[in-house]
């Protein structure tokens, strides 16, 4: 079939939406439309009608016509069946079926239209592949734009932060007498490290620094401020590794440079410590264990995103199932897996892997069976992936309630709770945010919990919380802060319990179904969890 345009328009022949999908001019194509109007006679059966050059195939759809316009050889059964499917694509865009409805989803309807016909002749492809294909839903874009905001949200909390260090310096330099910080805004005014501070711009041990023209202002709990010697104009110093470059370096990674680690140092910021801690959990885990010479590795990974006032904002698990085969006399076999996952999880095998085999009794196996697995080799042969905005799926829930408590501070209350009791989470660390150079008064705590002064986080360790272990809670009090400044929460933790319910129950042999000795692991991990 050769088709030469997709049209939406009235009963009165009035054209809303059209898309053409050969060469052919703007008269032709709008004279076209306008002809078939007066080629409908009332009364009629059938749903087409011909010209001497082309056929109309139409279908009614309440106050409207889904329109094709073919040439006259084409074939009249697939011009109906892709009548069809464009009667579809129309509902799943557009809410109602109205002029108005469908003018504001025009778009969304042109790019369904082109990935059903290309170059006048019909895809291969359903109404799932088109609203897949329209989406263009992106894995990297939903990260970036995840980090972005991030970024976003730790600038505007150090803004806070600064201007709350500025007032207290201002205040401290008022009572003794000293000029006041916010009135030094002149020519040459100016502020030097140490008014900042452990969380000044810049550090006078070979911290970076840029200053043109700027008059130091040193405030000494001693004496008054006194005015410094400016600094030279071109005083670019590079050196110790203070924030800024750590700021800087950070801003370049997210934006798509790559910068080459070239001493290690201890990660920045509470995101990055509750992710070394999930990583040193994650290797103990692995380590010591006993393997065959057929060895499976579960690896089941979550990504989850929670509002401070409630709400998932974003819940994803995904996983990988990988086979090592160390002896050739084990390379053909069948992997025989439990039925009982988690509702709603999709399973792909890899492409060498008999689908069918695996729909109708869960177990993997390799199309050809007279082939053996490769040796030596972690082969991943399943993965799965689970989506969910149902708060029930979230297997940890952390409740962060801060307060103020009328004396220009807050007092903080966090609680926890295992919602999955199925799983047993190992070295649970939550970490929490803090005002810069104010140290917490911690009340009650279940487990462990360590300030960081330097990375400004009060971070809470739970060896394992389980179903006899299910919850608990801290207390804890902060000068100077606000609500905001607690969030947001950074939780990681490791488990020997897969979350998506997907486990192996027997190796054997395809040859006669002989069992087979194995060994596997099983491990989740977080890579985000975060209250927000």
């Amino acid at each position: 079939m050769v088709l030469i345009a997709a049209a939406v328009c009235t009963k009165n022949g009035k054209v809303i939406l059209s898309r053409q999908f050969v060469e052919m001019t703007k008269a032709r194509i709008e004279g076209l439309l306008a002809a078939f109007p007066k080629l409908m006679t009332a009364g009629k059966q059938h749903t087409y009608v011909e010209t001497d050059s082309v056929r109309y195939v139409y279908q009614p759809m309440e106050k409207l016509y889904m329109l094709l316009i073919t040439t006259k050889a084409s074939n009249i059964l697939e011009d109906l069946e892709t009548l069809r499917l464009f009667s579809k694509v129309i509902p799943e865009y557009s809410h109602s079926l109205d002029e108005k409805e469908i003018v504001e989803n025009a778009f969304n309807l042109i790019f369904a239209f082109d990935e059903i016909v290309a170059l006048g002749y019909r895809e291969s492809v359903n109404l799932a592949q088109i609203k897949t294909f329209v989406e263009m839903d992106s894995h990297e874009e939903k990260v970036y734009q995840a980090v972005r905001q991030t970024q976003e949200r730790e600038a505007r909390q150090k803004m806070r932060e600064k201007a709350k260090e500025l007032q207290r310096q201002r205040m401290e330099a008022s009572k003794r007498g000293g000029p006041s910080l916010g009135g030094m805004g002149g020519r040459n005014g100016g502020f030097s490290a140490d008014s900042f501070g452990s969380s000044g711009v810049s550090s006078s041990s070979g911290g970076s620094s840029a200053a043109i023209g700027i008059t130091s202002i040193d405030v000494d709990t001693k004496s008054k401020a006194t005015a410094s010697k400016p600094t030279s104009r071109n005083a670019l110093k590079l050196g110790g590794k203070s924030k800024d470059v750590d700021s800087f370096v950070d801003q370049l990674k997210s934006e798509g440079e790559k910068i080459a680690n070239l001493a290690p140092a201890a990660p920045a910021g509470s995101s990055n410590a509750a992710a070394s801690a999930s990583a040193a959990a994650k290797a103990a885990i692995s380590a010591d264990i006993h393997k065959e010479s057929v060895h499976l590795k579960i690896e089941d990974k979550l990504v989850v995103r929670l509002g401070r006032d409630g709400g998932v904002q974003q819940f994803e698990n995904s996983g990988l199932l990988t086979l090592r085969i160390a002896d050739e006399a084990y390379g053909r076999i069948l992997l025989k897996l439990s039925p009982n996952h988690t509702q709603g999880l999709q399973l792909q095998t890899h492409p060498n892997v008999d689908k069918e085999l695996f729909k109708s009794r869960t177990t993997i196996g390799l199309k050809n069976l007279g082939k053996p697995f490769p040796l030596n080799t972690d082969v991943g042969v399943l993965k799965w992936r689970f989506v969910s905005q149902d708060e029930s799926a979230i297997p940890l829930t952390i409740n962060c309630w801060p307060s103020d408590n009328g004396e220009g501070g807050c007092d903080v209350n966090i609680e926890y709770e295992l919602e999955a009791q199925q799983l047993e989470l190992q070295d649970v660390a939550i970490v929490i945010p803090l005002p810069m150079n104010v140290q917490p008064s911690v009340a009650e705590y279940d487990g462990t919990y360590n300030y960081d002064s330097r990375k400004h986080v009060l971070q809470w360790h739970i060896p394992i919380i389980d179903a006899a272990n299910k919850s608990g809670s801290m207390e804890f009090s902060c000068s100077a802060s606000i609500p905001g400044d607690f969030f947001p929460l950074q939780v990681s933790f490791v488990s020997k319990t897969p979350y998506a319910g997907v486990v192996a129950q027997d190796v054997v042999q395809v040859d006669g179904e002989s069992p087979v000795k194995y060994s596997s692991e099983s491990i989740l991990f977080v890579e985000k969890y975060e209250i927000v």
